[in-house]
This record gives structure tokens, C-alpha cells and sequence, in this order.
């Protein structure tokens, strides 16, 4: 069986990662191994989350390890326990698709595809994913906070889109700057309340008044 554990990254494959990944087939009898493909990578690595396209898999396949940022506070300050060290939450989401989004986030990310380049971004406070399961069964979740946050980003990797896309700054800095970079501007909810979509509208009629 092939192990595709090398992370594809913007120094050589960009390309491939700016492409649309296609649905799932729930029946697809590669699937588990795609799956496994993901967690195994994310077991070995200290990532949030990985979109199977980062892996050499452009399907609308996502798995998510770590949300949850006491444990990632934690990771990143080197006081991190073995229970830390091994967190995994082990979701799978198979063509998941937002279909509701509330207000704002703000937040340095970082992705494995992109080097050291961590970018300031605003993203959803609250969002509805409707998905699949590996059995074909369909569901529905709501994810507030920091796990939303997570989940929008792996997303934006179906539809080709990385954070240095969408920064409102953008720095180059090794993982150690990043870490202290989150001490100093961790996490931050600006809005818990009101549609994503009116705020985006409301800010371009303010720019165009401007």
C-alpha cells in the first residue's frame, strides 16, 4: 500500500494545490486508505487539521486532529503533557459544506503547505457543516469558536484557496516567532453575533462611501 506522507507545499507544487477538489464517492473502495493516509500523517505531525488535498488527494475529504487551544497552548509554550502530545481528535468530514455562517474570528494561522508564513485572519465565529461519515450517512454540526476557525481553513483548501490569500497581514517567520506571535495575539472573537454574509456586505458599502 502507498503511504503519501509528504505535504505538498507552495515551494514546488502550488499548482496542485490551487486546484478544486472533487467530491467524494462514499462507495469508493479507496476511501479508508485516504483516511488512513490522514490520520496517519497528522499523528506523526503537530498540525490542527489536514485537507486531503495537502497530502496529494484533491477530494473534499478533511480530518481534524486538535481544536482545542488549551492543548495547543500548551504544545506551543513546551508545557504540553503526554496526554497533550498524543491529543488526536480524530474527526473525518467527507464532503462537507458550510451552510451558515455567523460573524468574527480573528486569528495568526499557519498551514503545512505554506511554510513560515503565518497570516492574521478574520474568519467565522459560529458555523453549520452539513457532511458525510465513512458510512454514508449524512449530518449536520454546529462548531463555534476556535474549531470553526479550524474547519474554515481546511475548507478553503477544497476550493484551492490558502490563508496567504486572504491575510489582512502576512508574515514570514519560523514556527518558534509564530508561537511567541500567538502568546503576544492569541485567538481573539470580535462577533458573536449577526450573518457573516451582512457583515461582508456592510463593509463593502462602507467602501464604497469612502
Amino acid at each position: 500500500m502507498i503511504r503519501l506522507l509528504q505535504v505538498k507545499t507552495i515551494e514546488k507544487e502550488e499548482a496542485f494545490l490551487r486546484q478544486v477538489s472533487t467530491p467524494v464517492d462514499v462507495k469508493d473502495k479507496d476511501l479508508p486508505h485516504y483516511i488512513q493516509i490522514l490520520e496517519e500523517y497528522c499523528k506523526e505531525h503537530e498540525v490542527m487539521a489536514m485537507a486531503s488535498v495537502q497530502l496529494g488527494i484533491p477530494k473534499r475529504l478533511m480530518y481534524l486532529k486538535n481544536t482545542n487551544l488549551d492543548v495547543i497552548h500548551r504544545q506551543q509554550t513546551n508545557s504540553a503533557s503526554l496526554d497533550d502530545k498524543v491529543y488526536n481528535e480524530a474527526k473525518v468530514f467527507i464532503n462537507p459544506v458550510i451552510v451558515e455562517r455567523i460573524r468574527l474570528t480573528e486569528y495568526w494561522e499557519a498551514c503545512a503547505s505554506c511554510l513560515d508564513y503565518v497570516g492574521l485572519i478574520q474568519r467565522l465565529y459560529k458555523i453549520v457543516v452539513e457532511y458525510f461519515t465513512l458510512h454514508g450517512e449524512k449530518k449536520r454540526k454546529t462548531f463555534e469558536g476556535f474549531p470553526a476557525t479550524v474547519i474554515s481553513h481546511e475548507n478553503d483548501h477544497f476550493d484551492g484557496v490558502l490563508h496567504i490569500d486572504i491575510a489582512i497581514q502576512l508574515l514570514q517567520i519560523p514556527g518558534e516567532e509564530r508561537n511567541l506571535l500567538r502568546q503576544r495575539e492569541p485567538y481573539r472573537i470580535l462577533e458573536k453575533e449577526g450573518k457573516y454574509e451582512d457583515l461582508i456586505k456592510s463593509r463593502k458599502e462602507k467602501k464604497k462611501i469612502l
